[in-house]
């Protein structure tokens, strides 16, 4: 199951009323997350062409093509990661809502603010470290172990940016109810 939205917390639009900053930058953010999703759906068919190309290639010509894999896993790794953020803004990551009907509505809203608290901490952590692995790769020009030999700071880099994303949109979400908005 997940989260979904918590009934206070109706629109998208609506979601830091009071509060102007909070309100601006998560316009910003679901702005942001927007852009990003139209380049991962084109990623997502980008990959799909890529294996479909070295399955005819193959198939057809006998030709083996040494850089595919690479190619669908590095458009993939974007695609997954850099959505992390539009996927936690409409509340769709898996959520376990056992005690959800147990629990007043008070109760739950303060139960899904510590679940965010927790969701940051992890995500704060895994950026950081995709971040060190990002600049690692790029400051001894790491390359993967095949003929094509892409350089790896590309996944790397889209993972940390990806996560970063994630954490600010997680932040945004921790933040809300303190700065006075409804949360969703």
């Amino acid at each position: 199951m997940m989260h979904g939205p918590l009934s206070d917390r109706t629109t998208a639009p609506a979601a830091a009323t009071s509060s102007g900053l909070v309100a601006a930058l998560e316009y910003a953010l679901a702005l942001c997350n927007r852009v990003i999703l139209v380049f991962a759906a084109l990623a997502l068919i980008g990959a799909c062409g890529v294996l479909s190309f070295s399955v005819i290639a193959r198939a057809l010509f006998q030709s083996p093509n040494y850089w595919q894999d690479e190619a669908a896993v590095f458009l993939l790794v974007g695609a997954t990661f850099m959505t992390a953020a539009y996927v936690q803004q409409q509340r769709g990551h898996i959520g376990i809502e056992a005690f959800v009907g147990l629990l007043s509505p008070r109760a739950n809203r303060i139960r899904l603010w510590l679940v965010d608290l927790a969701s940051f901490a992890f995500c704060v952590f895994f950026a950081w470290k995709s971040w060190t692995l990002a600049y690692e790769a790029w400051d001894d020009g790491q390359v993967s172990n095949s003929m094509w030999s892409p350089p790896l700071d590309i996944p790397y880099g889209l993972m940390a940016v990806g996560m970063t994303l994630l954490c600010a949109q997680i932040l945004l979400q921790l933040i809300a109810p303190i700065a006075g908005a409804s949360r969703r």
